[in-house]
């Protein structure tokens, strides 16, 4: 089995679907609510763990019902949480999710426990880098956590995945230690500098964040699919077209299911392809990890 370690955070989502998104000072009424388990460190487990990869999990939650009910399900997926740590300081982290009847999202988070991982925690799991094949980070914990990861994926030999999203406010430096850098569009001009509306902006802010150290850029591009640039080569991979329902988490399973493929030992492209699939399927339900799919599902669409 693909081995595939997760850090990054953990929450409880609540999801309100709408007609519509409401404008600023506006309430938008007669939704229907779903409940449900998120963050993006979970979701990328979870949909590793669907398409078939051996999974640990490196998060905090907070001393509460939501925490133990977050861990108690992990669990419950097979997914190793040796290395999810509690704290009494803050709350399970929450995240509030409007989506409308295309697909389209606004999210605010509540971080809580999730900034209260520290880097001796991660450094603690010192066996679970050893035994990786793939080390899949985000930016929902304190970024000196992320850095502390993938120091010791690259002193463990595990190809490293950085999905900077959230982006942080203080810069990524150390882009070296990253293999494939996992932006979507509007990260990848933030991170770079460079205007998404510029000619080319996809493929120049691809190029700029290799210029800084990054291995490979994969941008994502929503319904169009994904590009890349850098040692990996140049390649445009295609989304399958599905009706979207909801947005939330389709990145997560993109880079969960790149996870997977890279421990596979797949051809980029074909890495690609797969990950797009995964993608596109998570939009087809409601809820982050409620709808990501699993292995024969995606098959299915293949």
């Amino acid at each position: 089995m693909p081995r595939v370690l997760v850090v990054g955070s953990a929450n409880v989502d609540f999801t309100v679907a709408l007609e519509r998104l409401p404008e600023p000072g506006e309430t938008v009424t007669e939704g229907t609510l779903l409940v449900a388990r998120g963050g993006k460190g979970a979701n990328q487990a979870v949909a590793a763990r669907r398409l078939g990869a051996e999974v640990r999990l490196i998060a905090c939650v907070g001393d509460d019902p939501s925490g133990r009910e977050v861990r108690a399900a992990l669990a419950e997926e097979g997914i190793g949480v040796a290395g999810v740590a509690t704290t009494s300081a803050s709350a399970t982290g929450t995240a509030l999710i409007l989506v409308d009847r295309t697909g389209r999202n606004q999210i605010g988070v509540a971080p809580g426990a999730n900034r209260a991982l520290t880097v001796a925690q991660v450094q603690a799991r010192a066996e679970d880098f050893a035994w990786a094949e793939v080390v899949v980070a985000s930016c929902e914990v304190p970024l000196e956590c992320v850095t502390a990861a993938l120091a010791l994926a690259r002193r463990g030999g595990a190809t490293t995945i950085l999905n900077p999203a959230p982006v942080p406010g203080a810069p990524i430096d150390r882009l070296d230690l990253v293999d494939y850098l996992t932006p979507n569009a509007g990260e990848a001009a933030r991170l770079s500098g460079v205007p998404p509306a510029a000619t080319g902006g996809a493929e120049a802010a691809a190029d700029a964040l290799v210029a800084r150290g990054a291995g490979t850029v994969i941008v994502t591009l929503g319904e169009v699919g994904a590009l890349c640039r850098g040692r990996g080569g140049s390649h445009r991979a295609p989304a399958p077209r599905v009706a979207a329902v909801d947005t939330t988490a389709a990145g997560d399973a993109f880079n969960g299911a790149l996870a997977v493929a890279l421990a596979e030992r797949r051809a980029l492209p074909e890495a690609l392809a797969f990950a797009n699939a995964v993608a596109a399927l998570a939009c087809t339900k409601r809820g982050a990890q409620p709808s990501l799919p699993t292995r024969a599902e995606v098959k299915g669409l293949l």
